[in-house]
């Protein structure tokens, strides 16, 4: 399993466009992606799940990984994030 934790810098936190990217790029990988934020945790590869948990800026959300592809799934997931969203 992987882990990290990320800031979110982008002004307008998680909305459609980055939850889109975040969620495409999850879905490349087979295994399973989960973003946690204030206690609640959501499949990453599930756009409703992503939306429901209404991340705005300055918040900190964790992803976790867990599969025979975590490492690099989490790799591309925190690039997709450094790309604007947060670090």
């Amino acid at each position: 399993m992987a882990e990290k934790t990320f800031h979110i810098t982008s002004e307008t936190g998680i909305h459609a466009r980055p939850a889109t990217q975040l969620v495409n790029k999850a879905g490349q990988y087979a295994s399973e992606l989960t973003l946690s934020y204030k206690g609640k945790t959501v499949n990453l590869k599930s756009i409703m799940g992503v939306m429901s948990l209404g991340v705005g800026k300055g918040a900190d959300v964790t992803i976790k990984a867990e599969g025979s592809d975590a490492e690099e799934a989490l790799a591309a997931i925190e690039k997709v994030i450094q790309e604007g969203l947060g670090e």
